[in-house]
């Protein structure tokens, strides 16, 4: 066996990331070795047929004269060190497989979950980019001269913030109530939306001649 010959069978393609073609590699010096062993029995077979265990002395204890013992045991020889080859190399084949199905099966999962969170990722810019802000109260009447009026507030203008108070929190108009007792004086960001359009509007709660610190009535929407 060549130098050669013994680092393929000896060495394995697991020192580095296996691929295709080493597996092929190792399947090709299978085959070889296979074709080796096959012409090593053909050997024996034109030897009378002697096989690997057939004696090669006569029954007087004398070497046989009707084969030649040399290419004999040669082929024998040959025949032993070829299927240590060959079961070496079979078992680097198993190895090899069995690693480039673990990674490929690695590989697919990672692509999945990519995939997967590429897909969330999407959804929520969708989410964010087509689900706006929705309203949660409607101006139902405005006091002229009154802080809500200065601002700008308009009857059945939409409330989509007002101050902290949004859709995510609003609970009752107790919730506004809140804002306004503690902002008296401070102007608070309102957005509305009025006729399918947005205004951002700075509200001023401030004791006027009318009732309250708004003078405007809000009732919350009905879903």
């Amino acid at each position: 066996m060549s130098e050669k010959e013994g680092r393929q069978s000896g060495s394995s393609p697991q020192a580095s990331a296996v691929t295709v073609s080493d597996i092929q590699e190792l399947i090709r010096r299978k085959e070889e070795i296979e074709a080796q062993i096959k012409a090593n029995y053909d050997v024996l077979e034109s030897q009378k047929g002697v096989g690997m265990n057939e004696p090669l002395v006569d029954c007087e204890g004398y070497p046989r004269s009707d084969v030649d013992l040399y290419q004999v045991r040669t082929a024998r020889h040959n025949i032993v060190c070829l299927q240590n080859d060959h079961k070496a190399v079979m078992k680097q084949v198993e190895e090899a497989l069995h690693q480039l199905h673990a990674r490929d099966k690695e590989k697919q999962a990672r692509d999945t979950a990519e995939a997967r969170e590429e897909a969330m990722s999407r959804d929520r810019g969708r989410s964010e980019g087509l689900s706006p802000p929705q309203a949660f109260a409607r101006v139902n009447s405005i006091s002229p001269g009154s802080p809500a009026s200065i601002a700008g507030l308009q009857v059945d203008d939409e409330i989509v913030e007002f101050g902290s108070v949004n859709t995510h929190n609003f609970q009752s108009l107790q919730n506004i109530g809140s804002v306004v007792q503690h902002s008296e004086g401070k102007p608070l960001n309102v957005t509305v939306s009025r006729r399918g359009e947005k205004h951002q509007l700075r509200l001023v709660p401030t004791r006027w001649a009318g009732k309250g610190l708004l003078g405007c009535n809000i009732v919350p929407l009905q879903r």
